[in-house]
């Protein structure tokens, strides 16, 4: 095995405008967010390879600067894949130890001079993982004694096998991973099993529950939307939002967070009207029905930062594109926010729908993915599921008129902002 470092990670740095970015949500026990896997592809790899491109990931790392990770993953832990080639190179000074976890890639061979390195960075304060264990391998043994997390793919792993190995991992305290959770039920199987983690987008597919009901202040929440929408006055607005105190409360305090941008403080309700204005205020309650399912103490709702990165992502994508149209930015924040509240309520968008007045392109967008706000919502989706997402990106943005290193750009600010609201919801 050759230990030089790969021409595309030092000779030639990769510029931001040559990868696609995605972070994909870890969850622990609680369904509370434990961290992120940060996902680089190239833009000119093609269809033939959409999966992750290690050299990628190697010159993002080696030049973390022009990124900005902690725009990306917040305050929470960030999951890195390296391969052979990036463990033997020296990109690691510029990667702040206590936030990463390293997942060694199921394609490295194990060496001598492998298994040193990765005992030198657990030594230097380095964290490692393990990624698509199928099997107890040589290759895993040998590693295993110097690896946190071991991550097992449930696409590639029948149940029998995991069975098999599950007690086997745990018994040697090792931290488990599950990835590619797509189903509530597997969700449940790995938690009997044992799993610490798990990684996939299980928890933003809506469980359809008949005869679902709201929470009172859902249902509040809901009737301050429709005053809005109808036109109602300031003062019946502010009346209605005094008589729920808990409401009252938490929207002066998400008012004053740095996410909203206020240059003075709001102390009344009637002053956050006046400032925020009523776009603003629906944007606010938006976000405050995922808030309200949090249970106190709760870290951050993986759904209500998903919800918040998409609608932000797609307001900034709209005000790019739509600039001389004004109400771009708020008809695409409430595209993106509203396009998990079938998941939030376990109602179906149908549904939904009748009871939130929308304006038919969202409508459309949301039921059909049609339209401009319809293709924004759908560009956002297929970054979520940037494995899967083959060239439906570069067709996106194409349609779009969006370069891709302008859409980098706005996934950072839409990062920071959603992870700032979600931190100061509850």
């Amino acid at each position: 095995m050759t230990q030089s470092v790969a021409p595309s990670a030092s000779e030639r740095p990769l510029r931001v405008r040559e990868f696609y970015l995605a972070r994909q949500p870890i969850l622990n026990r609680d369904q509370s967010l434990a961290g992120y896997e940060l996902l680089f592809r190239n833009t000119d790899l093609g269809a033939a390879n959409i999966t992750n491109d290690l050299s990628a990931t190697a010159a993002v790392i080696a030049h973390t600067s022009q990124l900005g990770m902690e725009k990306v993953i917040g305050d929470s832990r960030g999951y890195l894949n390296v391969d052979a080639v990036v463990l033997m190179s020296d990109i690691f000074q510029f990667l702040p130890k206590e936030k990463v976890v390293l997942e060694i890639v199921e394609t490295v061979k194990v060496t001598p001079a492998i298994q040193a390195r990765v005992a030198e960075l657990v030594s230097q304060g380095f964290r490692f993982a393990l990624d698509d264990v199928v099997t107890d391998s040589e290759d895993v043994q040998a590693l295993l004694p110097l690896v946190e997390v071991v991550k097992v793919d449930l696409r590639d792993m029948p149940l029998s096998a995991l069975l098999k190995l599950t007690p086997r991992f745990r018994a040697l305290n090792k931290k488990l991973l599950a990835e590619k959770v797509e189903t509530r039920e597997q969700f449940e199987t790995c938690l009997d099993l044992g799993f610490d983690y798990f990684q996939g987008y299980y928890f933003a597919k809506p469980a359809i529950l008949s005869g679902k009901k709201l929470s009172p202040s859902q249902l509040a929440i809901m009737q301050l939307m429709t005053q809005l929408t109808s036109d109602a006055d300031n003062t019946e607005i502010e009346s209605s939002i005094k008589q729920d105190v808990t409401l009252c409360f938490n929207l002066l305090r998400l008012v004053n967070t740095p996410a909203v941008g206020a240059r003075r403080r709001i102390d009344s309700i009637n002053q956050a009207l006046m400032v925020l204005g009523r776009s603003q205020l629906r944007r606010w309650l938006q976000i405050m029905l995922y808030a309200e399912p949090c249970k106190k103490g709760k870290s951050m709702t993986p759904l209500l930062t998903l919800a918040a990165t998409r609608g932000r992502l797609l307001e900034l994508i709209a005000q790019r594109l739509e600039r001389q149209n004004r109400g771009a930015g708020d008809t695409a924040f409430t595209v993106g926010i509203m396009s998990l509240m079938d998941t939030l309520f376990s109602i179906p968008m149908e549904e939904l729908l009748e009871q939130i007045a929308v304006v038919d392109e969202v409508a459309d967008a949301l039921l059909h993915r049609r339209g401009r706000y319809g293709d924004m919502l759908r560009l956002v989706e297929h970054i979520e599921r940037i494995e899967e997402a083959g060239t439906m990106l570069d067709t996106m943005l194409e349609r779009l008129h969006l370069p891709s290193e302008e859409l980098v750009q706005l996934q950072l600010d839409a990062f920071e902002w959603s992870d700032t609201v979600a931190r100061n919801v509850h």
